[in-house]
């Protein structure tokens, strides 16, 4: 259903609308369906210049498919813990933490961020393929406890890149003083707003959560800033590839553990400690080094981009894995590739191979982020 041109054109009716979907189709974006909605690919300027102004100045992404939710009870902090490995117990007001949602076997159901931005409970924003089985899932395993309550008339809004702290200050003075990972509910652009200075492409920058009949006007005000360019999901995942960020469906999913995606952090100490949690099992085992599969992050020193699907070989052109995300890197001008592969073959420096079109082209292993992250961890 993909359109055919770069004009504003509408997609199938079947699939949802943000509440910008009119926004986008006015600056002629490219629309296509994606996770069930229509989502603004690129706009005119295209890929690589919407990924390479982010990285620049400062873009501004509509990312409202994303599932909100408010997560309320005597102790929702607890309760949730059942279901995800971070320590939110431990979570200060003002402050967002990353975590995973498990399954029995220790598998990434999604990956999500939970805030507590005020005194209402949690905050928790998950990926929009996953939102309806993810707090139907939260829902059941908190019954009795905590209640789930889906804020499905509110938009999500991404301010990312070097200059998006000095453009929000104009109109949130308090986003100035915060650093990443901080969450607060605040008044701005004269509605309810939670706004968190985190974001998923390497770069410094804001998540802006408003209520959605205010989201097109907070749009425009944001790009009447000479800095702001709207980014499409094409270079959203550039972006995030270069910041060595795994995509919830590629490199992760539910038969892939936290420990083998490389997302120890993800793991709270005081959880590690207590095991209180789905798949705890299994993840105490990989985390004493009980492996067959670590994710890798591969530069393709020749040949064309390697593709989710593509196979990683030794240097004698064995298969030992397979690449879950890759692409060409804008701001590196070379392709790069996120994937799996067994623990022998995971350190920095390791001569591979990928398989692309049916020909083995060299690779190696390197460190995480491709392109240092700039986030702002103190002031």
């Amino acid at each position: 259903m993909s359109p055919t041109s770069l004009g504003a054109q509408r997609v199938s009716e079947d699939l949802k609308k943000t509440p910008l979907y009119e926004a986008h189709v006015a600056a002629g974006a490219r629309m296509v369906p994606f996770a069930g909605y229509s989502m603004p690919v690129q706009y005119k300027d295209g890929v690589l210049k919407e990924h390479l102004w982010t990285r620049e100045h400062a873009g501004l992404f509509d990312v409202s498919h994303m599932g909100q939710a408010r997560i309320r009870g005597e102790n929702p902090a607890k309760s949730f813990e059942k279901v995800v490995s971070a320590d939110y117990q431990g979570l200060k007001p003002g402050k967002q933490r990353y975590g995973v949602l498990l399954n029995a076997d220790g598998g990434v159901i999604d990956d999500l961020m939970t805030a507590r931005p005020d005194e209402d409970g949690l905050f928790v924003v998950v990926n929009g393929a996953c939102k309806d089985n993810d707090y139907a899932i939260i829902a059941r395993e908190l019954a009795g406890e905590a209640t789930v309550t889906r804020l499905e008339d509110r938009a999500l809004l991404a301010l990312q890149g070097p200059e998006a702290a000095a453009v929000l200050a104009a109109h949130v003075p308090e986003s100035a003083q915060m650093v990443f990972m901080d969450a607060k509910a605040v008044t701005a652009f004269g509605v309810d707003a939670i706004v968190s200075r985190s974001g998923y492409t390497g770069e410094d920058g804001y998540e802006i959560s408003v209520p959605a009949d205010a989201a097109e006007r907070v749009w425009n005000t944001l790009l009447a800033d000479e800095r702001v360019k709207p980014i499409g999901l094409g270079a959203r995942d550039s972006l995030r590839l270069e910041a060595g960020l795994p995509l919830y469906g590629h490199d992760l999913d539910e038969t892939v553990s936290p420990i083998e995606a490389g997302l120890n952090f993800a793991v709270g100490k005081s959880r590690r400690e207590a095991g209180d949690y789905l798949g705890a099992d299994r993840i105490a085992r990989e985390l004493a080094g009980d492996l067959t599969r670590v994710r890798v992050n591969l530069k393709v020193l020749e040949g064309a981009p390697a593709r989710e699907g593509a196979e990683i070989a030794d240097e004698a052109g064995a298969v030992i894995g397979k690449v879950t995300s890759g692409g060409f890197a804008p701001s590196l001008g070379y392709p790069i590739a996120i994937g799996f592969a067994p623990p022998a073959y995971a350190a920095i420096g390791t001569k591979l191979k990928v398989i692309v079109r049916g020909k083995a082209a060299a690779a190696e292993v390197v460190a995480s982020p491709f392109v240092p992250n700039r986030y702002v961890r103190k002031l």
